[in-house]
């Protein structure tokens, strides 16, 4: 088959799902069908990779003149991605199956979905940029029209801020071409650019808005609020991860010694995201805040391991991108669903739920010890990976990443004391945490993967040592 329908089909077939579907309830079960089936391709690709360097998919609508094609090509990181996408787009789809205006909400997933595999799939920057674009189409509506009150303001400053940065990014790819003659990443080295600092720095901030990291954070708070729980938690476990991802193969991978140079901005940033995103986690009130302050935390984790350019610090942030992805969407999914039947974001005005709804209450726990990082979990084996790389690469007194976790820690417990412990509040009372069966199924395939790669996190470690395994020689980057 042409993979080009990973990417085309969606799109297109986004326009006519909706059309066909306005008057029935169609729309959820097609989008739900479509995802399984780009699964499915995403692991019939990871078992035909050869073992290092990409593979061909075939190059599509050529403009020879100026190198403009849509050459596809992928390696072992970016089929981990397309599997972590296609994975959460089907939770996210059966965790949105009562949704209101299905058709139009179903049609806009089904329209990231597409947008999203060009990203990971070319390797061509213009195509990889108007891809990065286009996922924002569909992200302003989701949350322009299914948000919350302040959802008209949210959505322009998610669209603003990630659109100013990605200028940044188009910038550093014409200069590349101007100074290597190729838009094709898989064909550019460092040697090959006159401004290689230039270009990194345009590319990292870019990314690190899209993360995103201190001080380029302030979109996120505000878009996860007001984000219904569903587009909330794509927001975390795909768009956030794009522009890790991104800066993984473009800011370190291909401008090693530039990374090399400036690694401590990296480590910096990553650092402050740790800290200040833990602080005000710890000491916001409102429930969704708390849970979006923690993912823009863990995040900084992710830059920290990055900074390390080892070969374990990229195997580590690969690890907590994809736990982060898992943890935080179930986390976001059922505070949104604490909302929806107490209309209440405040912590003060809630407790007791476990009495009332308790294993909706012990996945929400063991979703957030999975973000304190609790053994047994995900997230534990994330924190100590990224600890032991960061410790081997910066020193030991990188020891200090661990203070990122006891507040992790406190702002958790103090969560679980005010939400789900405690005594019932008036509000839990008057509330029913009655939940469609089938977004509980959801939640329970979260809690399956939070343990299952936390107590026995090899499969996946295979996959990504191997993803990173050809960038690598006995002496570092190549």
């Amino acid at each position: 088959m042409s993979y080009m329908l990973l990417i085309v089909l969606p799109i297109f077939l986004s326009v006519v799902l909706y059309l066909v579907t306005r008057h029935n309830g169609l729309a959820k079960y097609v989008a739900l069908g479509l995802f399984v089936y780009m699964l499915v391709e995403s692991v019939g690709l990871y078992l035909q990779l050869p073992e290092s360097g990409y593979m061909e998919l075939g190059s599509f609508l050529p403009v020879k003149a100026f190198d403009f094609v849509m050459h596809l090509q992928v390696d072992r990181l970016s089929v981990i991605m397309l599997l972590l996408t296609s994975l959460l787009l089907i939770l996210v789809t059966l965790s949105s199956w009562s949704m209101p205006k299905q058709a139009a909400y179903f049609s806009l997933l089904v329209f990231f979905s597409g947008a999203i595999f060009g990203v990971f799939m070319s390797t061509n920057f213009l195509w990889f940029f108007i891809f990065w674009e286009l996922t924002l189409i569909p992200m302003y509506f989701l949350v322009g029209v299914w948000g919350a009150e302040g959802r008209i303001y949210a959505a322009v400053k998610f669209f603003l801020y990630t659109h100013v940065a990605s200028m940044l990014i188009l910038l550093a790819f014409f200069l590349i071409y101007k100074q290597s003659g190729t838009f094709d990443m898989s064909m550019v080295k460092e040697s090959m650019l006159l401004t290689p600092a230039l270009i990194w720095w345009l590319l990292f901030v870019g990314f690190a808005v899209k993360m995103p990291l201190f001080p380029f954070h302030t979109w996120l708070p505000d878009a996860h609020v007001q984000a219904p729980a569903p587009v909330s938690a794509l927001l975390a476990g795909v768009l956030l991860k794009m522009g890790a991802y991104a800066m993984i193969r473009m800011s370190i991978l291909m401008l090693p010694e530039q990374a090399a140079q400036f690694a401590w901005v990296i480590l910096a940033m990553g650092l402050a995201s740790l800290f200040f995103a833990g602080f005000m986690a710890l000491y916001t009130g409102h429930l969704k805040k708390m849970v979006a302050y923690s993912s823009i935390s863990h995040m900084g984790l992710v830059a920290i391991a990055i900074s390390t350019l080892s070969f374990d610090g990229l195997s580590a942030a690969l690890f907590e991108m994809i736990g982060h992805a898992l943890i935080i969407s179930p986390l976001f999914l059922i505070a949104g669903f604490i909302h929806h039947k107490t209309q209440s974001w405040e912590m003060d005005e809630m407790g007791g739920i476990m009495q009332k709804a308790p294993y909706l209450s012990a996945l929400f726990v063991l979703s957030g010890l999975g973000a304190l990082g609790l053994p047994g979990t995900m997230g534990f084996i994330g924190e100590i990976t990224i600890l032991i790389s960061a410790i081997a690469a910066h020193g030991t007194w990188m020891i200090i990443i661990l203070l990122g976790s006891l507040i992790g820690a406190a702002y958790l417990v103090f969560t679980f004391r005010r939400v789900i412990y405690g005594e019932m509040s008036d509000l839990v009372k008057e509330s029913d945490f009655s939940m469609p069966k089938i977004e509980f199924v959801s939640l329970l395939l979260f809690a399956l993967f939070i343990l299952l790669f936390g107590l026995y996190p090899q499969p996946l470690f295979e996959m990504i040592n191997q993803a990173f395994g050809a960038y690598f020689n006995a002496g570092g980057l190549l």
